[in-house]
This record gives C-alpha cells, sequence and structure tokens, in this order.
C-alpha cells in the first residue's frame, strides 16, 4: 500500500514522490509521533510562539 504524500508547491495530494503537476518533491504529511520523554519539545514550543502559529 502506497503513502499518500503532499506537494508544498501546488498544495495537492498524490502517491508519487515526485508531483506530477508541478513536478515538486512531495513530502509525507504525517504528524510526529507522539512520545512522553518529548526531548524537543520545548524548542518546538518555543519556535511555535516565535512564529505566531496555532
Amino acid at each position: 500500500m502506497s503513502e499518500i504524500l503532499y506537494c508544498n508547491q501546488c498544495q495537492r495530494y498524490t502517491i508519487h514522490p515526485v508531483c506530477r503537476i508541478c513536478k515538486g518533491k512531495t513530502v509525507s504529511n504525517k504528524p510526529a509521533r507522539f512520545s512522553p520523554q518529548d526531548h524537543y519539545g520545548k524548542y518546538r514550543r518555543a519556535l511555535k510562539k516565535e512564529t505566531g502559529k496555532n
């Protein structure tokens, strides 16, 4: 079974590693795994606060 990928350039979903519309590289749109021992959590929260993203 193929993984669904996302193209950031044309904002479309595909199963191909390269978008067939704009020829941009696609990335996985899965969230990071949750871990109770989140070693980088404070850095992610600081970056999120700094950039203003919710």
